[in-house]
């Protein structure tokens, strides 16, 4: 398979026959693409093969992290993002609604807690931070969310130094900000916001010191070699994100993208097992499309490396597997939640 030429020499290099997974110690920042497709193409068993042995090295084998993820803002975006319902280029269900205040989201936070989940996203539908009492807002969401022992992350789009900054005065752990799909993809999907500009806000939050989350989404019309390469743009990053979300796309009445076929669930499972052997280090995070996975394919997502999943019935806008439904997933698996942080004493 000539494709493998690259691997083979790289694993011949550490020592390791071209069958066998990286060494547990290799953390790379010089992937190509055509390596990326080739690990991805490989036999399906082989994959799965190696990327629960990176996972092994890297992570507990039997914990998933339960994350909860609430719109505070939504509908009314500017961006036209054409997988999105909230963008108000496009006549979906989703309409613009007030910003939720801070005691509401601290109450939603608190019932995530108590079901599990020991991380709490914050998601606006906005293009980018504005400075005013809406980001003050956030900030003392931040603040609320942390005070109960849980991490807190946020997406509210581009984002400035100082904007990141304060983030991360506010006690932020995490920003989530996805490239998507891969830079030339990237421009069927959207006109309002470039590709350079996503990396620049994914600088700006780590030189505040916030970790990182950013994925994409497949089965938007994109190539193999492009979900390769959104992988590769991550892996490129140095260090690589401290989370990396996939999604399949949940097709959206009233969306650009509203007809395209559901994404064929084994190549879900691909690229979760990709983005580990790629990123062995991350959080990877079973994310949107879950309700079309049947439990058998979201099980041999968990074993190929995912050891996240969004936790609810609701992911900002679109549906989710239902609390119950993922507790009785998780305890057929013989896995175990990720145990919440203690929350410090009431003062």
């Amino acid at each position: 398979m000539p494709m493998l030429d690259g691997i083979e020499r790289e694993s011949a290099a550490h020592g390791n026959a071209p069958g066998d997974a990286p060494p547990a110690d290799t953390v790379r920042h010089d992937w190509t693409v055509a390596q990326a497709v080739a690990l991805h193409d490989l036999p399906l068993f082989e994959l799965l093969d190696r990327a629960r042995s990176v996972h092994r090295a890297f992570h507990g084998e039997h914990e998933v992290q339960l994350c909860t993820l609430l719109s505070v803002k939504t509908g009314g975006c500017p961006e036209d993002c054409a997988y999105c319902p909230q963008s108000s280029h496009y006549e979906t269900e989703v309409g613009p609604e007030r910003m939720l205040d801070v005691p509401s989201v601290l109450a939603a936070a608190e019932r995530a807690r108590a079901g599990g989940s020991t991380r709490f996203c914050m998601g606006a539908a906005w293009r980018e931070v504005k400075d005013g009492p809406a980001f003050e807002r956030v900030l003392d969401m931040v603040r609320g969310v942390k005070a109960l022992g849980l991490e807190a992350c946020c997406t509210l789009g581009m984002l400035t130094d100082e904007q990141a900054r304060r983030l991360k005065e506010a006690g932020l752990d995490a920003y989530n900000h996805n490239l998507d799909t891969s830079r030339k993809a990237y421009k069927s999907i959207i006109s309002t916001r470039t590709y350079d500009e996503r990396l620049i806000t994914l600088r700006n939050v780590r030189r505040a010191g916030i970790t990182v989350c950013s994925g994409g989404i497949i089965g938007m019309g994109e190539s193999i070699a492009d979900r390769c390469e959104m992988l590769v743009e991550l892996a490129r990053l140095d260090p690589h994100p401290e989370s990396v979300p996939i999604n399949a796309l949940v097709r959206s009445p009233g969306t650009p993208l509203e007809s395209l076929p559901p994404v064929d669930p084994i190549e879900f499972v691909r690229m979760i097992a990709l983005a580990r052997l790629m990123m062995p280090r991350a959080m990877v995070r079973l994310s949107a499309g879950r309700t079309e996975l049947s439990r058998e394919a979201q099980l041999l997502c968990m074993y190929a490396g995912a050891n996240s999943i969004f936790y609810g019935d609701r992911l900002l806008t679109t549906p989710n597997p239902g609390p119950d439904e993922d507790r009785a997933l998780i305890e057929k698996a013989g896995l175990q939640p990720m145990a919440p942080a203690a929350a410090p004493p009431a003062r």
